[in-house]
């Protein structure tokens, strides 16, 4: 599990890519991700999801930095 932003700049969303390499929406789960969901108690919660279960992203999304407060809000791809 790899964990992401997406979206448009300013109203980007979390997500995951799954197993599969899929992008998977984690906004029902965390609302955004920053420090207080990097936390061991955060980290473990999500290893326990059923990503599989979460919302398939469709499209093709700007990908941008997977932490909310990190220095450059840059896409990535």
């Amino acid at each position: 599990m790899k964990l992401v932003r997406y979206g448009q700049p300013g109203k980007e969303k979390p997500g995951l890519i799954d197993a599969a390499g899929k992008l998977r929406d984690l906004s029902g789960v965390v609302s955004d991700i920053g420090p207080d969901q990097l936390s061991d108690k955060v980290l473990a919660k999500l290893a326990k999801l059923k990503t599989d279960k979460l919302p398939l992203v469709k499209g093709k999304p700007r990908m941008c930095c997977p932490v909310a407060t990190c220095a450059s809000s840059s896409p990535l791809a």
